[in-house]
């Protein structure tokens, strides 16, 4: 399974394992009709997280794009968000997989650095990044 499949399934087993259950739930009878009607299976992402692409399309650097590259020894794996998850470049992949998750929600986040390229509106909007 690729990284972005893995934190996209990641966020899945987040909201299952907080969900409080009414009744015992065996591992082999797991699914859907093990939670009450109504509830909406869904994932979410943050984009430092997710995203990657983080100098294309206009996008300006972030606060942890800069810490991440000043300071590489101070992040465990030394790793930054220029790749990440590339969800820029996969995120028909992604909503792919997520249909067949049969999810219902997807709250998803993008970096105000793509948006806000100069980190305020009266440095000017970036079209590209409110496009994505």
């Amino acid at each position: 399974m690729a990284a972005h499949q893995c934190s996209l399934l990641l966020g899945l087993l987040i909201l299952v394992g907080s969900v409080a259950w009414t009744e015992p739930v065996v591992a082999a009878s797991f699914n859907r009709s093990s939670f009450q009607a109504g509830f909406i299976f869904g994932t979410a992402s943050a984009s430092y997280q997710y995203e990657g692409a983080a100098k294309e399309g206009g996008r300006g650097p972030s606060i942890w794009d800069t810490f991440s590259h000043k300071y590489p020894e101070r992040i465990t794996d030394d790793s930054n968000d220029d790749v990440a998850d590339d969800f820029c470049h996969r995120y028909k992949e992604d909503v792919h997989t997520m249909k067949e998750l049969r999810l219902n929600a997807f709250r998803f986040s993008i970096s105000w650095s793509r948006v806000l390229p100069r980190g305020k509106l009266s440095g000017g909007v970036n079209k590209e990044g409110i496009n994505f």
